[in-house]
């Protein structure tokens, strides 16, 4: 079955404390179900200075991973949230919006 939310996709966070908030698809990992998006899910993690090294101490914030469930492609279209569907074009599976019709 191919992947309905892929890298590179904006998407809008459908539940939790980021809830509406809308994104870049940074990294999808299918073993696991969970997707990365830009700007959703902030994590904090303090981290020490290494002496020797370039790297430097404090609290580093990056994006933690949220589920495929919580998060649902954007309509090119309309800017609004919508499910995927897959049809068959020109020999080949592609995606297209459940809301419009239009390929993704």
């Amino acid at each position: 079955m191919p992947a309905r939310i892929r890298r590179d996709d904006e998407v809008v966070v459908l539940a939790g404390k980021d809830k509406g908030r809308t994104g870049r698809v940074l990294r999808v990992d299918t073993a696991r179900e969970r997707v990365v998006v830009e700007g959703a899910n902030m994590r904090k993690r303090h981290q020490r200075p290494r002496p020797g090294t370039s790297e430097t101490g404090g609290i580093i914030e990056s994006e933690g991973s949220i589920h495929l469930s919580n998060v649902a492609l954007i309509d090119p279209t309309d800017n609004r949230s919508t499910r995927v569907g897959t049809e068959v074009q020109d020999g080949r599976r592609v995606r297209v919006s459940r809301r419009s019709g239009e390929r993704v």
